[in-house]
């Protein structure tokens, strides 16, 4: 299946979505299934995972109540209290969904250093683990240390990186994001989703010439079979708009060969998501 990798669903209100200021007022408004629909077929997409945009177990419960009504959701990446004392039994709930496929923990808002070094957090991951859940994990660049040891204290889990850590993007990739990443990638467990790079560049004034750097890193430090492609649809919109997104990613796996630009555009995430039709 082609499958968009990353992408949010949301009913705006100003007191649940304040991340989103005045500069980003093009994301006040509803973004749901059927709105997205039409931009999938137009690029030759089969479905989409819904990744979760609030740390709520009942925004995760409505993401899947929706995959249950959309048929174009394939699978859902939610939110659960990792930290909390019964986060096994929140997680073996969630799981009876099918369409349930991961968990994502915001680490890039956590002002503590070591908050990925957390016992009961550790406790939490190792619960996903036992359900076969995939694990997102959304790390800034300067917190991708962390990251790697996580992954180091968790080889059976299945990580994906979100947003190739979101380096700030002004400039050839930097010495230390190229060197972390490339380590990370050297953990067979992990891969990487190339999505919401645009609005990692300081006033969203990107080009074609300016992130393709970053999209060479990841393919040589992953590969195709462990690169996704992700939209970040709505978020992506304060940049670009969906078709200028794919159109940029289309042309940079157009020196590939089919059997690599199937596994970045869908192949990949069907096989580490467990997506059916």
């Amino acid at each position: 299946m082609r499958i968009d990798a990353h992408q949010h669903f949301w009913r705006y209100t100003p007191e649940e979505y304040g991340w989103i200021n005045d500069s980003m007022r093009a994301l006040r408004a509803d973004f749901l299934p059927e709105t997205l629909a039409p931009m999938l077929a137009t690029h030759g997409f089969d479905g989409t995972v819904a990744v979760q945009a609030r740390q709520t177990l009942r925004e995760t419960q409505w993401l899947l109540d929706l995959a249950d009504r959309h048929s174009l959701i394939k699978g859902v990446v939610g939110w659960v209290p990792l930290a909390h004392p019964d986060v096994a039994e929140s997680i073996a709930t969630l799981a009876q969904n099918p369409r349930f496929k991961g968990i994502r923990h915001v680490v890039q808002g956590e002002t503590d250093p070591r908050f990925l070094d957390g016992t009961a957090f550790n406790h939490g991951l190792r619960a996903v683990t036992a359900q076969g859940l995939v694990y997102d994990l959304l790390v800034l660049a300067r917190q991708l240390p962390s990251a790697i040891s996580v992954v180091d204290r968790h080889p059976r889990q299945i990580f994906v990186l979100n947003h190739i850590a979101k380096p700030m993007v002004h400039t050839t990739p930097s010495t230390q994001w190229r060197e972390d990443i490339r380590e990370l990638a050297r953990r067979e467990n992990v891969s990487c989703k190339f999505s919401g790079v645009v609005t990692e560049v300081p006033g969203w004034q990107w080009t074609p010439e300016l992130l393709r750097p970053y999209f060479e890193v990841v393919l040589e430090s992953f590969g195709p079979n462990r690169l996704l492609f992700g939209s970040d649809w709505p978020v992506c919109l304060v940049a670009a708009s969906y078709a200028s997104w794919y159109n940029f990613v289309e042309d940079c796996t157009a020196r590939l060969a089919p059997v690599e630009r199937a596994a970045i555009l869908g192949g990949t995430a069907t096989r580490i998501y467990k997506l059916t039709a």
